[in-house]
This record gives structure tokens, C-alpha cells and sequence, in this order.
């Protein structure tokens, strides 16, 4: 009779756990999914994830919880932020291939929040979502509210998060550790209460990039791997502030390295700033428009922030555009890429004039 009893014991403690593990596939196209991001909805049921920041948001009912998803590359990382945690997120290294990744089997009974948010960028590759994976009987909840605030950036590394969680004396190009959640524009668009498209590329510059195209040839794609012929409609979603922070990677490879021949003159260097920024007025004639620069060694000297400044001062002038401003994160000396304190203390610095001039 003893023995019985363990091994009843034992059956329905191995039931229970079977019973909380996930159970069924919700659909990457229902309803109940909040989207944020430059997404390629071709197929509904499988969306491709490519730009840092993309993010999907779901309320939900259980005790687990898995997600399924098709990674490009195997090298993507992931925060999923459940019930708000956002200081000691679960990390999700994606494999290659479809997996489907158990987050949680011990979930407090009732109803729960989550985000996916993808820390890594489009050189890591794109990532179909398929669905989460809950119990049986759990199911989607009504979404989040959609911010009415819309915020894009147009940058490279710096606004990518590269190496922002690294060791100060440490390396700052290892994958797990570039958190696009942590950058100062990801930030600064929660402080502000804003959806954040974030239109980046680590090495990108606007006359040259480490790699053979530059941002004026990627920032109108859906895709953010690589250079490719996806083209993203513009009217689909449309910003109330677009800030821009590139330059950085021009100056080291023209002043520093001097890889672009014949060398741009001055009056080169604004042109090229001048025509990117135009061309993103006539996407959004009404957007506000920051131009920005640092928080690396662009900003050492007056040189690069003279440049933006003299191309707004020319675009207000010749096209009387009152919306145009500039903002520069000032260099602190630190030689590698901004790590999480500069990047809330740029944040913060944004934040406040953001708030000043957009009235938010």
C-alpha cells in the first residue's frame, strides 16, 4: 500500500508538469500581437524580424510560456521582458532554424505581460516569428495601447547599442553583449512615451561605411540585412520626430583613414549631409528633424558638429525649414563604444530637449 502511494505520488506530480508545460501554438497573425518595428508581413503567420528594436508585445493567461521562431543566422539575441521585468531579462540566443524556446513552466497563475525585443541588428539576420507556444486552456488577452507618439532614428553602432553591456576594459563587438534596449534612442523613446522604429547599421556612414553601401542606399529597405532590393513604405508609418545620428564612421574613414578617393572637401561633406536629410524631408514633410552627432570622437573637436551645423543652417535658409535642430553628445574620452551609463546619460541629455521642443 506504501509503495502505491508513491508511485500515485509520483504520477500526479509528473502529470502536473506535464500539464504546465506549453501546450498550443497562438499564431503569429492574431489580432491580439503588438507589433513595433520596420516588419515584413508577407507571411502572416511567420513576420520577419530584421532591424534592432523590432519588438513584439502580448498579454496572456497561463503558468508557461514558450515562443517559436525561425532564425536567419543562428546569431540573433533576444530580451523577453515578462511582467515588466526589464532589469534581468530572460536573454534568448536564437539558434539557426526553427526552435521553439521554453521560457517559463512556473508562471504565477493569471494574467501576464511580455515582450520579445530583438537586442541584435540586421547584420545578425532576419528571425520569422511563428507564435507563442502557451497551456492548453491559457489564451491572448487585449493588447497594449499603441503610443500615439511616433519616434524614428536613423544611426549606425552607437545608436545600435554595439558592446553596450561589455566590461569598460573589455571588448565591445561581442553579440551577446549589444542591447539595442539599452541604447540612449530606445530609452529616450520609453522616457517620452513614444513608438521607436530604429533604422540602423553598425559601421554605416552617409558618404562611406565599413562595407560597400552606405546609409542613403539602406534606409528605405524592409530588410535590414544587408544591402537588398526590399523597399519599406513610407506611408505605412509615419513619425512626429525623426533624429539622425551618423558621421561617425565618415570621419574616421575620410579624416582618420582616408579610404574615400579622391578626399571629400568640406563643402562635399555638407552636401552629402544635406541631400540624406533631404531626402528624408520628403518622406516626412511635417516630422520634426534632430540632427545629432556622438557620443564618440566625432565630437572630440568642433570639426564634424561644425559640419551639421552649417548644413542645417543652409536647409532653414534655402528651404525655410523651421523644423530642423541639432543636439550633440558631447565625447568623454572613453575610446570604445558607448557602454549603458553614457548611453542614459545621452538619453537623458535627449530626453530633455525632446521634451522642450516637441512639448511632450
Amino acid at each position: 500500500m506504501k509503495k502505491l502511494s508513491v508511485l500515485l505520488i509520483g504520477f500526479v506530480c509528473l502529470s502536473s508538469y506535464v500539464m504546465a508545460e506549453p501546450a498550443k501554438l497562438v499564431a503569429a497573425d492574431n489580432p491580439n500581437y503588438f507589433y513595433t518595428g520596420r516588419i515584413d508581413f508577407s507571411d502572416k503567420k511567420a513576420p520577419s524580424i530584421s532591424w534592432t528594436g523590432s519588438s513584439i508585445k502580448a498579454n496572456f493567461t497561463g503558468t508557461s510560456l514558450a515562443i517559436t521562431l525561425d532564425d536567419q543566422f543562428g546569431k540573433n539575441y533576444f530580451n523577453v521582458i515578462v511582467d515588466g521585468e526589464t532589469q534581468h531579462p530572460y536573454v534568448l540566443e536564437a539558434k539557426q532554424g526553427e526552435q521553439t524556446y521554453v521560457i517559463s513552466t512556473a508562471l504565477k497563475a493569471g494574467n501576464h505581460s511580455l515582450e520579445i525585443y530583438k537586442r541584435t541588428e540586421g547584420e545578425e539576420g532576419a528571425t520569422a516569428f511563428k507564435g507563442l507556444v502557451l497551456d492548453a486552456n491559457a489564451k491572448l488577452l487585449t493588447p497594449p495601447a499603441r503610443p500615439t507618439r511616433r519616434m524614428e532614428i536613423y544611426g549606425d553602432s552607437i545608436t545600435t547599442g554595439m558592446g553596450n553591456e561589455g566590461a569598460d576594459n573589455g571588448r565591445d563587438d561581442v553579440l551577446i553583449e549589444k542591447n539595442n534596449y539599452w541604447a540612449y534612442g530606445a530609452v529616450t523613446a520609453r522616457n517620452v512615451n513614444a513608438e521607436l522604429h530604429t533604422i540602423s547599421q553598425s559601421g554605416i556612414g552617409i558618404m562611406i561605411s565599413w562595407f560597400p553601401f552606405i546609409m542613403p542606399q539602406f534606409y528605405d529597405q524592409l530588410s535590414a540585412v544587408g544591402d537588398n532590393k526590399t523597399q519599406w513604405d513610407f506611408t505605412q508609418w509615419t513619425p512626429d520626430l525623426v533624429l539622425i545620428n551618423l558621421f561617425q564612421n565618415d570621419s574616421w574613414l575620410t579624416d582618420r583613414d582616408k579610404k574615400l578617393q579622391p578626399h571629400p572637401t568640406d563643402s562635399q561633406k555638407i552636401q552629402a549631409y544635406i541631400d540624406f536629410v533631404r531626402s528624408i524631408r520628403a518622406k516626412y514633410p511635417k516630422a520634426q528633424i534632430i540632427c545629432a552627432l556622438g557620443s564618440m570622437d566625432a565630437t572630440a573637436t568642433p570639426k564634424w558638429p561644425g559640419y551639421i551645423t552649417t548644413a542645417v543652417e543652409r536647409m532653414r535658409k534655402e528651404n525655410n525649414d523651421k523644423k530642423l535642430d541639432t543636439i550633440f553628445f558631447e565625447y568623454t574620452g572613453y575610446g570604445q563604444h558607448p557602454r549603458i551609463a553614457q548611453h542614459k546619460a545621452n538619453a537623458e541629455k535627449l530626453t530633455a530637449f525632446i521634451k522642450q521642443k516637441m512639448n511632450w
